[in-house]
């Protein structure tokens, strides 16, 4: 038996009254929230205006929502649909069940805040290296929503630090489990500190930043997702493609992509970018590159 086990949590819904209260949506949205204020304290000590960062984050969130829901069930659409399903489809609907992914809420997460920076008239590549740190450690604190409902573990281990699974997870009585969830968590964590310092060494504009924050989560998402099982009902419904589950293929298509956008702006110096956001005097009258030069 290991000597600092991580115990499985007691619960992970409270009522009050009849109203539950969900750990996995709590974590979620203190994340959430911890990103949005750590991007708008930025945000302002770049000399942005006050406020612009919450109202980008509502549009940001919406379709960030929907995106990793969306992500999650086209990805993992055996659990709710065809011959090996283990759940009614309409539970593709929970989400407070679990199943958000960070590829579809930055992918369509992006698209909104796309658009209100179109209305706004500024850089998408200043907001985006803005919110990036924010970003990291929002995910940080929203993986442990995922201790809470007990998923997302990764393989046996005799580790001091293996996690408890209850049997209705899936977890077998006596054995312990790889907490992938703990390990993302303190990557995230740290790759968020690494952004700040690196914001701060050196000249990372136009989206650089940003780039640097995928090329981070994707070397770390890229191994943790290898230990990772993924048993309902009994069954790993992970999808597989050439012996790697496509999350990573994923990672690995994301982390080349970040790379290509580092070396073609790398020669976008301090002259075209001095990391400042220039607030026009009229909005109406601002041109969409006009703010975060």
């Amino acid at each position: 038996m290991a000597l600092a086990l991580i115990p499985s949590p007691s619960q992970g819904v409270w009522y009050l009254g009849f109203v539950p209260i969900r750990a996995y949506a709590l974590c979620f949205i203190l994340g959430i929230g911890f990103g949005i204020w750590l991007s708008e304290r930025r945000w302002r000590d770049r000399g942005g205006e006050k406020g612009v960062i919450g109202d980008i984050a509502v549009p940001g969130v919406v379709f960030g929502l929907i995106g990793a829901r969306l992500y999650h069930v086209i990805t993992d659409w055996q659990t709710y649909f065809g011959p090996r399903a283990v759940k009614e489809p309409y539970r593709a609907l929970f989400i407070w069940e679990g199943g958000l992914s960070i590829w579809g809420a930055v992918a369509l997460g992006g698209v909104g805040v796309w658009l209100a920076c179109r209305r706004r008239g500024l850089s998408l590549g200043a907001v985006a290296d803005t919110v990036a740190p924010g970003i990291a450690f929002g995910q940080a604190i929203a993986r442990w929503g995922n201790w809470f409902n007990q998923e997302l573990y990764g393989g046996p281990t005799t580790l001091p630090w293996g996690l408890e699974i209850d049997q209705a997870h899936g977890g077998e009585p006596g054995v312990l489990y790889h907490p992938t969830f703990l390990y993302e968590s303190l990557w995230d964590a740290a790759l968020g500190f690494g952004l700040i310092l690196a914001g701060r060494r050196f000249t990372l504009r136009h989206g650089r930043l940003f780039a640097l924050y995928v090329a981070g989560y994707t070397l770390g998402r890229f191994w943790i997702e290898g230990l990772r099982i993924d048993p309902v009902g009994g069954v790993d419904h992970a999808v597989t493609l050439l012996g790697l589950r496509i999350n990573q293929w994923t990672s690995i298509v994301l982390f080349i992509g970040a790379l290509v956008h580092l070396w073609v702006t790398r020669d976008k110096g301090e002259d075209e970018d001095t990391g400042r956001i220039v607030v026009p005097a009229s909005r109406d009258d601002a041109s969409p590159g006009e703010n975060g030069r």
